[in-house]
């Protein structure tokens, strides 16, 4: 077979086409999931009081703890602007957020009662997103949602290979430059530790023709915001992407960016006397 060959498409249509394609869907991942108890939060909630706020400039990433039982939001106060969050269970590193895992056991765009799952072996919730105030934003006409776990995040390695140049104040760039920052080790071991995020405020799809990652103008706005439970002691990492809104651009300095600003809330110990921390996979390794 030539090259020619093996590159072109199979166009033939079978006669039992109709009927294949006629398979009916079935949700891969259904089962017993911890349910979201939405008056436990609330309670919990109106008990936090604000112990810590930080800011993350434009086109720079910052790390920040939450212990567990604590709540901690992120917030539009300047203007339109997306954000990259990674977790970690604070005192293991290889327990981190898992982003596909957590698409397939919620959806491919996250809100309020969804969950951020950890890596397997561990396999747990770090975190429940308690409140969204774009929750109302749903599926829009080009299927497009807000806070996606199906992009990866904006980096060097990709911007170099499409355009031909080095853009370090990426998001891939920014988490990294935050957790060496915080843990006092070199850029080059830090970015092994950095992973695919939840992509807070970003509004995405999948165009309908050829079915291709798009962006799109962030619906969010000054005052919108998105709160999450820690359900262990979390690291945070957390950038402002260069492509502010990303209603255009990315991994470039065209846009215009805003801060983003980050609340961390203590809950009082008695709201939280009936909880428990979730345990991770009872499944041993081979």
């Amino acid at each position: 077979m030539t090259s020619k060959q093996s590159s072109e498409k199979n166009t033939t249509v079978p006669i039992d086409a109709i009927s294949r394609e006629s398979a009916k869907p079935v949700i891969c991942y259904s089962g017993d999931l911890w349910p979201f108890d939405d008056a436990f939060y609330r309670s919990a909630r109106q008990s936090a009081t604000l112990r810590q706020s930080l800011e993350i400039m434009p086109r720079t990433g910052e790390c920040f703890e939450v212990p567990a039982g604590s709540f901690f939001r992120i917030s539009c106060l300047y203007g339109s602007q997306v954000g990259d969050l990674n977790l970690w269970q604070k005192d293991n590193l290889a327990e981190r957020f898992f982003s596909g895992k957590t698409r397939q056991l919620h959806a491919t765009h996250l809100t309020r009662g969804d969950r951020l799952w950890s890596s397997m072996p561990y396999l747990r919730p770090l975190a429940t997103i308690t409140a969204d105030s774009l929750e109302w934003y749903g599926w829009d006409e080009d299927g497009g949602g807000v806070h996606d776990v199906i992009g990866t995040r904006c980096d060097p390695y990709t911007h170099e290979r499409l355009h031909g140049d080095i853009y370090h104040y990426c998001c891939h760039s920014n988490l990294s430059n935050a957790l060496a920052k915080h843990l006092g080790i070199p850029f080059s071991q830090a970015e092994f530790h950095v992973h695919d995020v939840l992509n807070v405020f970003m509004c995405t799809g999948f165009t309908k023709d050829t079915h291709q990652y798009f962006m799109k103008a962030s619906p969010a706005r000054k005052g919108d915001y998105i709160e999450f439970f820690a359900e262990t002691d979390l690291l945070c990492a957390l950038s402002a992407c260069p492509g502010g809104d990303c209603s255009s651009t990315h991994s470039s300095d065209d846009a215009q960016c805003y801060p983003l600003t980050v609340h961390i809330y203590e809950t009082d110990t008695e709201a939280l006397q009936n909880w428990e921390p979730f345990e991770v996979s009872r499944v041993g390794t081979a």
